[in-house]
């Protein structure tokens, strides 16, 4: 049995591991892909060549689903449970939902297929397989911004046809409302619904899960710093979290409030963006925006306290647990309300 010398010197073996772990990395990646296409291709010829028969009955109401079932009978004891009714149906609903094999998308799998064909609304639809695409989102995250209600929660600060050109890549986002959703969705932090946690512990939850709070930020951030120190003169400010933009091109301060909102907390957060504005950020770069995120706010406050023109502070609920569809439809409607009262005025 052969066995490495360690009598003998290797001074390129740290180089000569990492590459070969690379090598062997990104074989098993494009064997999961090529495996993860071949599986989304034969769900869709299954769905086409059910379809097609279906048709051959189609004045019978119930043959369909007859013809499903006799086969799933016949197929699954022999190839397994991939092939059930249930698969099979889906397989069906693919091609329908997707007749073009062309308009099929290698980079997603049959998991987040079958998730898309659940989504009736054509645009919603598109929305998320753009941005599985675009974000190289695993099916689980597929799984979870469909569940929060991501296409949504956008369109209640935002226009559609804007929302889908920057997922199609027309444009570019040009202000933080773009991104930025309402509510904001944190039950990935894993901490109780009761207000038993301090600030801290969810500053300290959030750079634990950093990964998980970045994907439910939105598009372009980076993170930039913890407790970043500010010195004015002998006094000493640290703001909780900075993060930067690449696509509005600025750096983004976030205040953690674990309770109701105060004109006090938007006052220093505004010191805060007024400092990075000044000593920060360099000239080519947009102003500075700052998030104080906290668990229930007074808009009436918010309105009040900031000025008239206001377009870099902004106030945003956050929830610890994923509230069902009805409570999230409600909130987003809630929004959407307060954002149409204030084009109106």
């Amino acid at each position: 049995m052969s066995h490495i010398d360690s009598t003998v010197s290797f001074p390129n073996m740290e180089t000569l591991y990492r590459d070969v772990k690379l090598i062997i990395e990104s074989a098993r990646n494009n064997a999961i892909r090529s495996v993860d296409s071949c599986r989304v291709q034969m769900y869709w010829n299954l769905g086409k060549r059910i379809f097609e028969e279906e048709q051959q009955g189609k004045d019978r109401a119930d043959y369909g689903m007859y013809l499903i079932r006799n086969l799933a009978s016949v197929i699954e004891p022999e190839f397994g449970s991939g092939f059930s009714v249930r698969q099979l149906e889906q397989s069906r609903q693919f091609y329908r939902t997707y007749p073009n094999a062309n308009t099929l998308r290698s980079q997603l799998n049959w998991s987040q297929y079958r998730r898309l064909i659940q989504i009736d609304d054509p645009d919603k639809r598109e929305y998320y397989e753009l941005e599985s695409v675009n974000n190289a989102w695993t099916a689980r995250e597929t799984e979870r911004q469909i569940n929060s209600l991501l296409y949504e929660r956008l369109l209640a600060s935002n226009d559609k046809e804007s929302v889908l050109a920057v997922a199609r890549k027309e444009r570019i986002p040009e202000n933080p409302t773009e991104i930025i959703k309402e509510p904001m969705v944190l039950e990935f932090l894993g901490l109780h619904r009761e207000p038993s946690y301090y600030e801290k512990d969810l500053e300290g939850a959030i750079i634990s899960h950093l990964a998980e709070f970045l994907l439910e930020m939105g598009k372009g951030f980076s993170f930039v710093a913890r407790q970043k120190r500010m010195l004015i003169e002998d006094d000493e400010f640290f703001a909780d979290l900075v993060f930067y933009n690449r696509l509005l091109h600025c750096f983004v301060v976030i205040e953690l409030k674990t309770g109701k909102l105060t004109h006090q907390d938007l006052g220093q957060l505004q010191m805060y963006v007024n400092y990075y504005d000044r000593f920060e950020k360099t000239p080519e770069e947009n102003p500075t925006i700052g998030i104080l995120l906290c668990t229930a706010k007074n808009d009436t406050v918010v309105k009040i306290t900031l000025p008239e023109d206001n377009k870099t502070i902004l106030a945003r609920e956050y929830q610890l647990y994923l509230p069902t569809t009805e409570q999230l439809v409600k909130e987003i409607n809630e929004v959407r309300l307060i954002s149409q009262n204030k084009e109106q005025e």
